[in-house]
């Protein structure tokens, strides 16, 4: 970041809540604006300065990047702030991970904005690396740096006011702190009762009814659209229809996704739209500034200079940015600094022979997990399966793949099951990020690719994979098996790469990498797959392979 943290611009200046436009030189000192002195009406020939943009939701982790490096990429789209929930993380190293965010962050220059994790381990039907009770989850809203309890998935022990649920959301409301909400599909009386509970927001739509349906019942709506789940086309008129209560956000963004835009992008299409431009910056610059009750400035007097220079109103093609008063970023450059981020990890996992993917024939139909790209939803599908010497196999013809779950915490055979949608026609992928316990997932045409590629990242203790029989490559992810000590860039350009080597062996996934980490996503319906076996999400039990 430049080291002055003092200067002035003159610019259209946007006053998103006053819906003004006017000519004016905006300057600051230390950081603060001390001057917005208006010099007449909007003028075409100047460059438009706004409040910076802000992401609502974001899980950091599923860019592979630490947050710093997730910094300098975002700012140069012209984003000032994430607010940030560390599941990801504190699911692999418990609250010793949310204090690595931290504290990486906090040498940055970028403002991220973290919540305590409410749902660690997301469920009970898997295996995580950590357990975040009360008593931990207490010592980090405690802390002047963590603003509010992130998103409580488990929707279903909310609505039956399950006692150690409803402690968690007692710890927010005893010291006025919001609550992020996840409930898909929940409408009507189920999310009146789970908005009762003091959950303020869900960024789990994906249709306009459903988002409609928790307005009604209070909650603020956040638009995600992220590199598998999005929702914008189904949204986005809510961005007229209430301008106040709605935001912008990208949930989960890979690195590739992350350098090609950021909310700027969002803004950009909700005003291609015909979207009012001021009720679009309200969405993407102030109403999660406002919710959360965050530091980041709206271009008043007295505010931190947290603002975007701009080409112009319909493009938003960033020219500048700055955080605090200082030159974040300049003509697609960052000027952040990097920041060291030393490897933190947990891995025990065992080696995986040809044996442990052995699935007895059933003798009938079996339960397949039907992907829908583009989506986090999953089909429960009936299948007849492939049989070879009595054992249930692949078939790629058919678009019947392994999926296999591996425990990264300690020694255990992988579950195995079957997945339809990913069209691999040879080879398999595998990763150590794998929502929301992070063990190892696996999607194969062949037990030798799979094998090969789950091996390469035990080898290195978290990567992302992509085998070809033996050949493998690997993106190596050192930081809790989901993050990348390397430059964004470097790994974007990295993860591109598999991303292709992926399409190559016949996936026809917008992204498959992507795709594959939300196959054990247990609270996202309808079936899914974790370390302990087939999940159904509708009825939230376990369930058999055979029907």
């Amino acid at each position: 970041m430049s080291p002055s943290r003092s200067g002035k611009i003159r610019a259209n200046c946007v006053d998103v809540a006053a819906r003004t436009i006017r000519a004016a030189t905006t300057g600051w000192e230390n950081g603060s604006i001390v001057a917005v002195d208006e010099t007449g009406p909007e003028d075409p020939s100047l460059n438009y300065l706004l409040p910076g943009f802000v992401d609502a939701h974001v899980h950091i982790e599923s860019s592979m990047l630490v947050p710093s490096e997730f910094g300098r990429i975002a700012a140069r789209h012209g984003t000032v702030a994430t607010v940030s929930d560390p599941h990801e993380i504190a699911n692999v190293l418990g609250v010793d991970g949310v204090r690595y965010m931290l504290e990486n962050a906090a040498a940055s220059g970028f403002k991220v904005f973290f919540g305590a994790p409410s749902c660690v381990p997301a469920t009970d039907f898997e295996t995580a690396g950590a357990t975040l009770g009360c008593d931990e989850i207490a010592a980090l809203l405690d802390r002047p740096d963590v603003l509010y309890l992130s998103e409580m998935m488990n929707f279903p022990a909310v609505l039956d006011r399950n006692p150690a649920v409803l402690a968690k959301l007692a710890l927010a409301r005893d010291r006025g702190l919001p609550v992020d909400g996840h409930a898909p599909g929940l409408t009507g009386e189920a999310a009146r009762r789970y908005a009762e509970a003091g959950i303020s927001t869900d960024h789990e739509c994906t249709t306009l009814e459903e988002a409609e349906s928790k307005l009604a019942a209070g909650m603020r709506i956040l638009i995600r659209e992220g590199s598998a789940a999005r929702d914008f086309d189904a949204l986005h008129p809510l961005i007229s229809s209430q301008p106040g209560r709605v935001m912008f956000c990208s949930d989960d963004k890979h690195p590739d996704d992350l350098l090609d835009g950021h909310i700027d992008r969002l803004a950009a299409r909700a005003v291609a739209l015909g979207h009012d431009v001021f009720d679009v910056l309200r969405c993407a610059c102030l109403n999660a500034v406002e919710h959360y009750g965050l530091p980041v400035g709206s271009l008043r007097l007295g505010d931190p200079m947290d603002a975007v220079e701009v080409r112009d109103l319909r493009t938003f093609g960033v020219q500048r940015t700055w955080i605090d008063g200082g030159l974040a970023a300049e003509n697609g450059q960052s000027l952040l600094p990097r920041v060291e981020a030393p490897p933190i990890n947990i891995f025990h996992a065992q080696d995986t022979e040809p044996a442990d993917l052995e699935v007895p024939d059933p003798g009938g139909p079996i339960r397949v997990i039907g992907v829908e790209d583009g989506s986090l939803m999953t089909r429960a599908l009936a299948m007849e399966p492939p049989v070879d010497d009595g054992q249930v196999v692949p078939d790629p013809a058919r678009d019947i793949l392994y999926l296999a779950v591996l425990n990264r915490y300690r020694p255990a055979a992988p579950a195995v099951a079957f997945v339809h949608g990913f069209g691999l026609q040879r080879g398999a992928l595998a990763s150590s990020v794998a929502h929301d316990s992070h063990n190892i997932i696996a999607v194969g045409a062949d037990a030798e690719s799979l094998i090969a590629a789950v091996r390469a990242v035990v080898e290195h203790r978290g990567g992302i994979a992509v085998a070809d029989g033996s050949e493998v490559e690997i993106l190596p992810l050192p930081v809790a098996g989901l993050m990348s000590t390397d430059p964004g860039d470097v790994v974007a350009r990295r993860y591109t790469e598999l991303d292709e080597s992926a399409r190559a062996l016949g996936s026809s996934l917008r992204a498959p990498l992507m795709a594959l980490s939300f196959m054990a996503l247990l609270v996202i319906p309808e079936l899914k797959l974790s370390d302990r076996g087939l999940f159904d999400g509708l009825r939230f039990a376990f369930t058999d392979l055979a029907l």
